[in-house]
């Protein structure tokens, strides 16, 4: 088969490759609009159990990734200057530039063809399959009716870095006079770490970080994490506040055309697994193609009809987590460990009886404050 791929992100560079692995004699190429070595904010974070996915179906590609990853066993809350651990739910965290080289450099090897700085106005002609990997902004998605549905949230949020170095996956309140801030901060590299701010609108805009530049608007956010921050700044790569915008859509394929990936769905950024949906859809994409051969329409029908459910259920946590968010002068008014335990149950998925299971060691400590 001829296969075209838009969108050089994770989705799109995993499915070129393990479709590949699994069909070396297919013609596959990516393209992309952005320069080859360019990405667009810092790290991206895995849960454990999102990494086993990997080792279950791509054990090299798991050993390649572990090897580069920074990994930690817990996740903290900070609250009113209380640090709260809760165990039994490690994380790993990986730059996006450095996720991206490594698949690329996997692709090339394999024999695929990356054509970078390419811009795509209309969907790629002459192809058996055509693979629409290119984000929330996705042409491909533009271009037929996949009948998209976008849900815009009220919060505002800016994906910053920093060289300050923490310990783990962390969650960090903090009051100001203008309203509450929480940061979203993990290391992913001996020397660099994410640190993402996210504000109710009414915050933001009483801070008037609505009518700030870029330069006041890191000054701004480093005095409501200066404790946090100690005396290293923030860093911006094209890093504007924005609203996060939840997109579903009706119709996953038309014809020969597939979306997946973030221009199939996008999953809030607090649970982690946004990177995690779009490597789990090329897998699956690929398993569909393994099962049929070269029957694309019953190819892609497969790939709906084993996905769709599963991804309906993550993306359903996903929101659920996304609206707590959209409460966060209520929640501030919790003490540290009414917080945290109201943070881990947020959607819906984890039971007090499961998470007593997971996280023994932060329930026993809770109920013993209750």
């Amino acid at each position: 088969m001829k296969i075209a791929i838009v969108g050089a992100g994770p989705a799109g560079l995993f499915f070129a490759l393990l479709m590949k692995r699994s069909r070396p004699r297919d013609e596959i190429i990516v393209i992309e609009q952005n320069p080859r070595d360019a990405t667009f904010g810092f790290g991206v974070v895995f849960s454990r159990g999102a990494l086993e996915f990997l080792a279950r179906d791509e054990p090299a590609m798991h050993a390649r990734l572990g090897a580069a990853m920074e990994s930690w066993p817990i996740q903290r809350i900070v609250h009113r200057e209380l640090q709260v651990d809760i165990d039994g739910n490690g994380f790993s965290g990986i730059g996006r530039l450095q996720l991206l080289q490594i698949l690329q450099d996997e692709c090339a090897a394999a024999g695929i063809k990356l054509q970078f700085e390419t811009i795509v106005s209309e969907i790629p002609q002459g192809f058996d399959l055509v693979v629409g990997a290119d984000g929330l902004n996705s042409v491909v998605r533009s271009k037929l009716a996949f009948r998209p549905r976008v849900e815009v949230l009220t919060n505002k949020f800016v994906w910053y870095g920093t060289p300050q170095v923490f310990e783990c996956l962390t969650l960090t309140f903090r009051d100001s006079e203008h309203g509450a801030f929480v940061a979203h901060h993990y290391r992913y590299s001996p020397r660099m770490s994410t640190f993402l701010v996210e504000c109710e609108a009414s915050t933001w805009r009483r801070a008037g970080l609505d009518r700030m530049t870029d330069e006041q608007s890191r000054a701004c956010c480093e005095r409501v994490f200066r404790k946090d921050l100690g005396e290293n700044a923030l860093v911006s790569n094209r890093s504007i506040w924005r609203n996060f915008p939840l997109l579903s859509n009706d119709i996953w394929f038309i014809g020969n055309t597939v979306l997946i990936g973030d221009a199939l769905r996008s999953g809030h950024f607090s649970i982690g697994s946004g990177t995690r949906l779009a490597m789990d859809d090329a897998i699956a994409l690929a398993r569909a193609f393994q099962e049929t051969g070269d029957d694309v329409p019953q190819a892609l029908a497969q790939f709906e009809r084993q996905r769709r459910p599963v991804v309906e259920k993550l993306v359903a946590a996903a929101n659920l987590s996304s609206y707590w968010y959209e409460r966060l002068s209520e929640k501030m008014a919790l003490d540290p460990w009414q917080l945290a335990y109201d943070y881990m149950t947020r959607s819906g998925r984890m039971t007090p009886e499961r998470l007593r299971q997971e996280a023994p060691r932060f329930m026993r400590a809770m109920e013993a404050r209750l």
